[in-house]
């Protein structure tokens, strides 16, 4: 459409006006040719649908589930914007659900049909999406590396509790359950490497919210990623993944006072220590994760250890 502002007249060579009345969007051509040219095309119908609220138009929409397999010519990091501008358009709740209507969730993310499949994922999905649009609606700030920490969280926690079940170690095993992941995603969408590291920190403090004896939960709440994960760990908790009481005891303890926070403390859930040889003092190292820090210490100036697996 084209409007000349010396008349005020709407110039409209294809029907135009009466599409927008009548709430539908419709490609200018033959759709297969429109689909072929650019793959990315059927994408954008489905975002720009779910965004405004109008429909497909029927000839625009047949097409588009024979040639979703065309979306696998796409570069990776051009994929990516595109992901980018559908999960952060404030409708990805809507959006993501088209997709998997007119058949383009396979092979957009990889992961995103298995991850649907899994009841406990589809609330994880569903809570965190709507979270999103939320804030979005609201004008308030959204992290790309979050929406895709959250998008493949299952695939990650699948491989992960199945090398623990092989008796293989917590921590170790997490880390290689994230780059199996995050390599697998990278042939379909390149997330950009700045966003690749905060979702490992993301996926990597969330062990740690267990952790509520000695200085543990101060050290956590220095983080720089702190809030990031305790939102992540709020939608774990929303769909039943973990206790809400976990999360209710982190959103306490980040606001409480020092004394409250001590009392807080849950001393049964430190790290069991080996014992110690006889003869050798029994004066506890500073910096021991079974105390808290004192009131006015900064906990930053622990001595750091390695976390329990």
């Amino acid at each position: 459409l084209y409007f000349d502002p010396t008349t005020e007249e709407i110039w409209d060579y294809v029907g135009g006006v009466t599409d927008v009345r009548a709430r539908r969007l419709k490609l200018i051509g033959p759709p297969v040719t429109r689909f072929r040219e650019d793959p990315v095309r059927m994408l954008r119908a489905v975002r720009l649908a779910a965004k405004v609220g109008v429909a497909i138009e029927p000839k625009t929409a047949a097409p588009i589930p024979k040639l979703a397999s065309l979306i696998q010519n796409v570069p990776p990091a051009r994929l990516f914007d595109e992901m980018q501008k559908l999960l952060l358009s404030g409708h990805a709740a809507e959006t993501l659900g088209s997709l998997r209507a007119h058949g383009l969730s396979h092979g957009l993310l990889p992961l995103l049909d298995v991850i649907l499949e899994q009841p406990l994922g589809t609330r994880f999905i569903d809570a965190a999406l709507a979270s999103t649009d939320a804030r979005i609606r609201a004008g308030k700030p959204v992290s790309p590396a979050f929406l895709f920490a959250t998008l493949l969280w299952h695939e990650v926690l699948q491989q992960w509790t199945v090398a623990k079940s092989r008796g293989e170690k917590a921590i170790p095993s997490l880390f290689e359950a994230m780059d199996r992941v995050l390599e697998a995603q990278a042939e379909r969408i390149a997330i950009p490497r700045r966003f690749e590291a905060n979702i490992k920190e993301i996926w990597s403090l969330q062990p740690r919210f267990e952790q509520r004896a000695g200085s543990r939960p101060y050290r956590l709440l220095e983080h720089e990623r702190f809030r990031a994960a305790y939102d992540f760990l709020a939608l774990r908790g929303q769909s039943g993944e973990v206790p809400q009481a976990l999360v209710d005891w982190w959103t306490r303890f980040q606001d409480a006072g020092e004394s409250e926070r001590q009392a807080m403390l849950k001393p049964d859930e430190a790290p069991k220590k080996g014992r110690r040889s006889r003869g050798r003092g029994r004066k506890r190292r500073e910096g021991d994760g079974d105390s808290a820090p004192p009131p006015g210490t900064s906990a930053a100036a622990a001595d750091e250890r390695s976390e329990p697996e």
